[in-house]
């Protein structure tokens, strides 16, 4: 199987299995993926999804045999491929619950733009991280060009694709490509306690933080504040509302 699951607590877990191929995505992979996303987030009990990669690896990129395989068929069969990968990173956009990569080894052109298309990203801080389609006279296919700009602004964006440079893990913490880098022998138990954290918070606060923020910046400013103000006042009107302010209150007076 090139994708597996698990379910440990409240946090799904996938599992990118490709190992030999340092899990580089053909379509199977791709198409897997995104029912993999889809059957978590629809589950009640699922609070985070997580993806990592097999063999101490993340993702380095698409299978370079498949692509070859698919260019000789067409452009027909070759769009099959990158539909099917863009498939599967919108599923991350469409679930509830916020989705987390877990960056350790390769994660380079593909794997890299899996990672920009998450809600969170850890790394390890030995993590090789890198678009290097430019390298190869290649051109990014799974999003790069268009999340990578919005993620760390135009300039920072153009320096990445265009010079192929090789991102630590500390780099992409640096530059606002991941959140939060763990040393390698702490990696591991790092992303896990951080997952659990999450899984742990009130459930529909956490989908409401994610649905806002997504509107913040897919649809302007101004429609991001006028939902974030009805979203509030639905929140704690609500069943939310009397735990919420108990909560406060309570931090207040132990502060």
């Amino acid at each position: 199987m090139s994708v597996t699951t698990s379910l440990d607590g409240h946090v799904g877990w996938i599992t990118l299995n490709r190992p030999d191929r340092m899990n580089a995505i053909n379509t199977g992979l791709a198409r897997a993926l995104r029912e993999a996303i889809e059957s978590l987030g629809a589950e009640p009990a699922v609070n985070v999804i997580v993806i990592r990669g097999s063999g101490g690896n993340f993702c380095a990129g698409g299978d370079f045999e498949e692509v070859e395989r698919l260019r000789a068929q067409g452009p027909v069969a070759l769009a099959e491929l990158f539909a099917a990968f863009r498939a599967a990173c919108d599923a991350i956009a469409g679930v509830e619950i916020p989705v987390i990569a877990a960056v350790e080894g390769s994660a380079a052109a593909g794997g890299f733009e899996l990672m920009q298309a998450v809600d969170i990203v850890l790394v390890s801080e030995t993590a090789k991280i890198a678009d290097n389609h430019v390298n190869y006279g290649m051109v990014p296919g799974g999003g790069g060009t268009a999340r990578l700009p919005r993620i760390i602004g135009r300039q920072q964006a153009l320096g990445v694709l265009l010079s192929g440079d090789r991102l630590s893990g500390l780099d992409a913490v640096r530059l606002g490509l991941a959140y939060r880098a763990f040393p390698q022998d702490e990696f591991d138990d790092g992303v896990a306690r951080f997952a659990t954290r999450l899984a742990d918070r009130r459930r529909d606060a956490v989908i409401t933080i994610k649905r806002l923020v997504a509107v913040g910046i897919d649809d302007g400013l101004r429609a991001g504040l006028d939902a974030e103000m009805d979203a509030v006042v639905r929140h704690i009107a609500g069943d939310a509302g009397s735990d919420s302010v108990t909560a406060f209150q309570s931090r207040e007076v132990r502060a």
